[in-house]
């Protein structure tokens, strides 16, 4: 083994080769970890700006009018307090996702007067294909599936909540509808 002697008057010490290759490995490893955290902290960095991008072109880009559309399938023949009930399904689905997903379009859509807005399909296919077309955009959605307790045979797709998001990106989904 291979000895290196240090001698001056501040210190007096000696190393060896394999101590000297063990702190070098050590700053390898230092430097490797610095990089790396001053990595991870510049994407997250970037991620959250992403993040805030997305949420400042959202807001901004409407004319901060919020809305939450309830698509109900009229095929169905259901009465008006069943398409009541199951509105009121979709409306706190589509709350209670957006509590989690979106939390910024919920507390602008409840500070400028919570809109809801019923429209009327009469097909599961075209229900189906708002939901496909809203998900796309990056909505949320609820779809609402009867228990088959009354009227409606049970797993029957009656209701699809799109929102709460700006009016003008709900409309390019659901622009072609009817009121109910």
């Amino acid at each position: 083994m291979t000895r290196l002697a240090f001698s001056s008057s501040r210190f007096n010490t000696s190393f060896s080769s394999a101590s000297i290759k063990s702190r070098r490995a050590c700053s390898i490893r230092l430097g490797c970890g610095i990089c790396i955290g001053i990595s991870l902290f510049a994407l997250r960095k970037y991620l959250g700006f992403v993040k805030n991008s997305v949420k400042a072109v959202k807001q901004f880009s409407s004319d901060s009018e919020y809305k939450l559309v309830l698509v109900v399938r009229t095929d169905l023949n259901m009465g008006k307090g069943k398409i009541a009930a199951q509105c009121s399904h979709a409306a706190v689905g589509a709350f209670e996702k957006a509590q989690k997903k979106d939390p910024e379009s919920l507390k602008i859509w409840q500070s400028t007067g919570q809109a809801k807005i019923a429209l009327k399909t009469d097909s599961l296919d075209e229900i189906k294909q708002i939901n496909d077309n809203a998900k796309k955009m990056g909505l949320i959605t609820s779809m609402i599936r009867d228990a088959g307790r009354t009227q409606i045979a049970a797993n029957s797709i009656t209701v699809l909540g799109i929102g709460p998001a700006p009016k003008d990106i709900v409309d390019k989904v659901t622009g072609h509808l009817k009121l109910l």
